[in-house]
């Protein structure tokens, strides 16, 4: 009998596009057990039991979203399978869903010792991409979870959803109906004193796992609630204001600011060092987390923007399906989050991708009304082609594109598989023609949404194949084969000798 070959897989003639390396290098990269076994120049085929064909294709790092939000329209066991093949087909090769307790998603309460399991097994079998959670800690008993959630459940990062308190999901609400969206007893807050004893749990968590402390942080979602409520009730009255221009009017920028300030004065106070600043959309916003290093050095502070508002704004003819919280800014808020993201001061870019279906999304009797629709809408499969596309038109390098998406949001969320092509990473790889332009339809898309904010749009470079630990989950058109998405407790190793 013959020997085996020593490859599971062979891609040959790929571009290779790694992190912090501006060379674009013409490599074959070859896959054992799920894993770059062997990267060189010229790999015979015979060393491996299949072979594919890259031509020259450009060869991402699989892209991390780090920032989705599956099953808080639909079914969890259903939007993971419909959302993720959308992911597959863009290049994203893990994603990272913010989860909580209270109405969507499960529309249960009650401890995370309980919930998340069942979280798991609602999601096993179901995912065309690698998976993990985010949670937040709504009431005390979650607070009292973070330590088990991060050292048994392996999450160790959790969000906050600073206008949660007191601003609804979709618009106003009064504090009574926001307490029974959250589920929370009557002797729970979910205030700024909340908050505070969440970063001080995390800061316990990182003091007591020294080996967890780099990848234990807390997200947060910074928009003020009082400054939400009066500026909607000054909008809804101003009549020349309407659509996405009515929206981000009623939750201005400096609501963004103060909260990034808020935010970062806690992590301060409490020693929680690590922070994530989540889709930050504004100006004022941005330039706030980027004074937060000189006011706190203490802080390890991420900023975060997505691709929904690099390429839209409120002109958008998507109206209502566009609406999301933080809302789509006008052009000139745009332009001044391309310019952190060329000059360096962005950390990473993700989706925030929430399949919100017509149906849930729109009113019937009033589907133009901005006030009625639900907010989120999906896209993560735009999200490398709609970087790449609009990235590359403004001069952003291949190898920063791949640090934005894949490499950075790994390094932070303890992903130590995750985030380059080289030897000992998992096999995730995005293999996208950079020629070949393509308009976005939504009839075309995986995702179960039915519509997509980013209709008609004109993106130049085309996912055309992907690879999950060396499974072809998508070529060029079609999704492959079933499921081989796996949950990746966190934070899980790095390859030896791979850079920090």
């Amino acid at each position: 009998m013959a020997d085996r070959p020593p490859l599971d897989l062979l891609i040959k003639r790929v571009r290779v596009v790694r992190p912090h390396r501006p060379a674009v290098d013409l490599l074959d990269l070859g896959v054992r057990d799920g894993r770059f076994a062997r990267i060189a120049p010229e790999i015979p085929a015979a060393a491996a039991q299949r072979v594919f064909d890259a031509d020259h294709l450009l060869g991402f790092p699989g892209v991390v979203d780090a920032h989705t939000h599956v099953g808080i329209y639909a079914p969890l066991g259903e939007d993971a399978a419909t959302e993720s093949r959308a992911a597959a087909t863009g290049g994203v090769t893990t994603m990272l869903t913010y989860f909580r307790s209270g109405q969507y998603y499960l529309n249960r309460g009650g401890p995370y010792a309980e919930l998340f399991p069942e979280v798991l097994r609602l999601s096993r079998d179901r995912y065309w991409a690698d998976y993990g959670y985010h949670l937040a800690p709504l009431d005390r008993r979650h607070i009292e979870e973070l330590e088990d959630l991060a050292t048994g459940h392996g999450v160790p990062s959790f969000k906050i959803f600073m206008f949660y308190g007191g601003h609804g999901l979709h618009g106003a609400a009064d504090r009574d109906a926001q307490r029974r969206f959250l589920m929370i007893g009557a002797d729970d807050s979910y205030d700024l004193a909340h908050f505070e004893f969440v970063m001080r749990a995390a800061a316990r968590v990182q003091q007591a796992h020294p080996h967890l402390a780099e990848h234990v942080s807390v997200s947060l979602h910074c928009e003020v609630a009082d400054i939400l409520n009066a500026y909607t009730t000054l909008v809804q009255k101003d009549r020349s204001l309407t659509g996405l221009g009515a929206y981000s009017a009623a939750r201005p920028p400096h609501a963004e600011g103060l909260a990034v300030w808020i935010a970062s004065y806690l992590a301060q106070e409490t020693g929680c060092r690590n922070i994530n600043l989540l889709h930050l959309s504004s100006r004022k916003a941005l330039e706030a987390a980027l004074l937060v290093p000189q006011a706190f050095p203490q802080v390890d502070v991420r900023r975060e923007v997505t691709v929904g508002h690099l390429l839209l704004d409120t002109e958008t003819p998507a109206g209502a399906r566009a609406k999301v919280n933080p809302p789509i800014r006008p052009r000139e808020d745009v332009e001044f989050l391309w310019e952190m993201v060329l000059g360096g001061k962005v950390d990473w870019i993700v989706s925030d991708h929430a399949c919100c279906a017509t149906e849930a999304k729109l009113a019937a009797e009033r589907p133009d009304d901005i006030w009625l629709a639900k907010s989120g809408f999906g896209g993560t499969e735009y999200l490398l082609s709609g970087v790449f596309s609009e990235g590359s038109r403004r001069g952003l390098s291949y190898h920063r594109m791949a640090e934005l998406l894949s490499w950075n949001p790994a390094r932070r969320f303890g992903l130590g598989g995750k985030g380059d092509i080289a030897p000992g990473y998992d096999a995730d790889l995005a293999l996208l023609d950079p020629a070949r332009t393509s308009t976005v339809r939504a009839a075309e898309s995986e995702s179960a949404q039915g519509y997509t904010p980013f209709e008609g749009q004109e993106l130049t470079g085309q996912v055309r194949a992907t690879f999950l630990r060396g499974h072809l989950v998508y070529d060029r058109g079609k999704i492959v084969g079933p499921p081989v998405g796996q949950y990746i407790p966190r934070p899980s190793p790095a390859p030896a000798g791979a850079a920090p």
